[in-house]
């Protein structure tokens, strides 16, 4: 079968390197084309786009390159046409593969929905074309299905959170192999995850970086975004003792002790590897505001939102300061906020399903075509 994939970020590179893998199991002709990034390069297929030229973070963002978001929707509907596939699969990245999802389910092509859009958290209104565009949705949050199934009397399918399946199937290095491998030294670590976009880390970075002075005993490491240089970072840290390690951050985040993470993915990835953390965010002030005013939820990380309860601190916008960063990071220091917060994610972990998301997944898709 042909498979026509789209993932526009980092995070939708990976969850859908490790989907094709999947399929490929189920399905050993599956044959790839696809709008993403490095990770699915290495699975096989044709590479149409990388995400590094797809990704506008915020509504201002979005605004001044609309000129160019509309071309990519035009190149890509082409392309699909060309390559007539037998399916198509979205991951996440709602702006742009809702539209492609339109126009597909009018070529007659099968939709599948990988990771599916935030309505619960805005723009819910787009359950009607949810509805009438995607012929498959797969959820990865257990909240999700509840939505879909009981509020908008959508069937979809509950398949687990991918990245557990990420997490299983790396390859565990000890402190000293890392350690040498890095040139890092014998103090405990402090990652810094700022975020994959340029306008992002450099907003997150420069606050994170402040608190550095305040902890001697720890070593701070910059957990460097696939899509950026390592000139890129260095023009943002003049500190000699910051460390930056690019490509690795799972294995930085199984040996670290405390993170600060800018909100998104990270903060998953980080409860997941046992990290307790503060939660980071600030935004284009314009991009903020309009956000505040149509967004519905009380938290803005994952973790807290999965729990329904804060499980770790949010500093967001004005409350992204040095001087609220060190209290917060003082306080997951200590002995006994650290053995609440492992509590909470071990009761995290278990809401996600387990293992197995991809596999779930590809046998899903590869299956749909036995109905036909």
């Amino acid at each position: 079968m042909k498979y026509y994939i789209i993932a526009g970020e980092a995070s939708g590179d990976l969850h859908a390197s490790n989907l094709m893998q999947a399929i490929r199991e189920k399905d050993t002709s599956a044959d790839f084309r696809f709008w993403g990034g490095d990770l699915m390069q290495e699975v096989g297929g044709t590479l149409v786009k990388h995400y590094r030229e797809l990704a506008f973070m915020g509504f201002w963002e979005v605004i001044t390159n609309l000129k160019t978001i509309l071309k990519n929707i035009k190149i890509c509907k082409e392309d699909v046409s060309r390559f007539q596939p037998d399916a198509i699969i979205f991951v996440d990245y709602p702006g742009f593969n809702m539209r492609i999802a339109k126009w597909a389910k009018g070529q007659g092509i099968a939709t599948h929905y990988y990771v599916s859009p935030q309505i619960w958290a805005w723009k819910e209104n787009r359950i009607k074309d949810i509805k009438r565009d995607v012929d498959h949705m797969y959820v990865i949050l257990p909240f999700e299905k509840d939505f879909y199934e009981e509020k908008h009397d959508f069937k979809v399918h509950f398949v687990g959170h991918p990245l557990l399946d990420q997490i299983e199937k790396r390859k565990e290095i000890s402190f000293e192999d890392f350690k040498h491998k890095h040139q890092l030294d014998d103090k405990p670590i402090i990652a810094l995850l700022p975020g994959s976009r340029k306008q992002e880390i450099s907003k997150m970075l420069t606050v994170m970086l402040s608190v550095v002075p305040n902890y001697p005993s720890y070593q701070f490491v910059i957990a460097g975004a696939p899509s950026q240089d390592e000139e890129f970072y260095k023009s943002i840290v003049s500190d000699s003792k910051v460390k930056l390690i690019q490509n690795d951050t799972y294995n930085l985040l199984s040996k670290s002790h405390a993170a600060l993470v800018t909100s998104g993915t990270a903060t998953l990835e980080t409860a997941l590897f046992d990290v307790p953390e503060v939660v980071c965010y600030k935004g284009n002030l314009i991009s903020y505001l309009i956000a505040k005013q149509i967004v519905k939820l009380d938290y803005i990380s994952l973790v807290n939102l999965i729990m329904d309860r804060e499980v770790v601190k949010e500093l967001i916008q004005n409350e992204f300061t040095s001087k609220k960063l060190k209290i917060e990071l003082d306080k997951i220091l200590d002995s006994s906020k650290r053995k609440t917060l492992l509590s909470d994610y071990k009761d995290l972990k278990t809401k996600l399903g387990g293992v197995g998301a991809s596999r779930r997944t590809a046998e899903l898709i590869v299956n749909s075509f036995d109905l036909k």
